[in-house]
């Protein structure tokens, strides 16, 4: 049994193989195995969602099984069962979990404390499924409809601007060391990614590049990528992060930095005027919505793959 919770969790050459899955779904969709045929999937959220929430519930239904939708307040979690037993209980009902929540330690301990596969759908730390969909929609673009996609990324660099010591960030940095990629991230000073991503990171071998100058970051990117500055759980700090980090606005002109056929990216949603501006979002090489779509291919890529299903 296998679990998706780190990029880290999959090799290189199994990425590879994931991505050619991902593709071989996207274009049979419709057409292809069913290989959650039979199947309940569990669906965790303590946190609201669009893409997330329906790329996933469409996934599972596509690929045959039966997603279960359940907020914190439609299990006993919410009224303080222990992840524990929450995860041993659900373990003789279902047959996957999908979990999207804050703390990190609640996916590795669903994962570590149940029998069946727990997939991070997004934790205050990680958020391996939109990394993974951000490397193959990047794939799609420089490798065309019949290359290498997993090659087309090797010693491309990603510029990832304003928070910086959070999810999309650290994931970044994982995920670039598993792509062959490099990451420079430009944040503010005291936004600079935490000692727990810096410590994962050397364990790996994994390297990055931080600075407090945006266009240093963005200088000879491939891709250019920011997150909305204040996540969920962070609405009361919005005011001072938005005077910190307004320098790191990606404008077109600090679009510009970058390499002249740089491709736009965020994970959505957006807030125009904040991290970005609406003329960037609006960009001919903004790929925002291809990455959008693509959260429902790779993630039946994932699905499939801990089901044993091959490209």
């Amino acid at each position: 049994m296998r679990h998706f919770l780190a990029e880290t969790d999959f090799s290189a050459a199994e990425v590879a193989d994931l991505f050619a899955l991902a593709r071989r779904l996207k274009r049979e969709r419709g057409h292809h195995e069913r290989p959650l045929a039979g199947q309940t999937w569990a669906m965790i959220f303590s946190k609201s969602s669009t893409r997330t929430r329906v790329s996933f519930e469409v996934g599972i239904h596509e690929l045959g099984g039966n997603p279960l939708f359940l907020s914190k307040n439609d299990i006993q979690i919410g009224r303080g069962e222990s992840i524990a037993d929450t995860a041993r209980v659900l373990s003789r009902f279902v047959h996957g979990l999908v979990v999207r929540t804050y703390a990190h330690s609640d996916v590795t301990e669903l994962a570590e404390r149940g029998s069946i596969p727990v997939v991070n759908a997004l934790t205050d730390y990680l958020h391996p499924c939109q990394i993974y969909t951000d490397a193959f929609t990047a794939a799609e673009r420089w490798a065309g409809p019949d290359g290498d996609l997993f090659a087309s990324l090797k010693g491309r660099k990603v510029a990832f601007l304003g928070d910086t010591c959070f999810n999309m960030a650290n994931s970044w940095i994982l995920g670039a060391h598993v792509f062959g990629m490099s990451v420079s991230l430009g944040g503010p000073a005291g936004f600079e990614p935490t000692a727990e991503i810096r410590d994962a990171a050397a364990k790996l071998g994994a390297q990055f590049h931080y600075t407090a100058d945006p266009r240093e970051a963005v200088a000879g990117a491939d891709l250019v990528y920011t997150d909305v500055w204040a996540s969920m759980g962070q609405e009361g700090e919005s005011a001072e992060r938005a005077q910190r980090m307004m320098p790191y606005q990606v404008s077109e002109e600090l679009f510009a930095a970058a390499k002249p056929d740089a491709l736009f990216m965020h994970c959505l949603p957006a807030h125009a005027g904040e991290e970005v501006t609406q003329a960037v979002l609006d960009h001919p090489r903004s790929v925002i919505f291809d990455e959008a779509e693509n959260r429902l291919h790779v993630q039946k890529a994932i699905l499939a793959t801990l089901a044993g299903l091959r490209s």
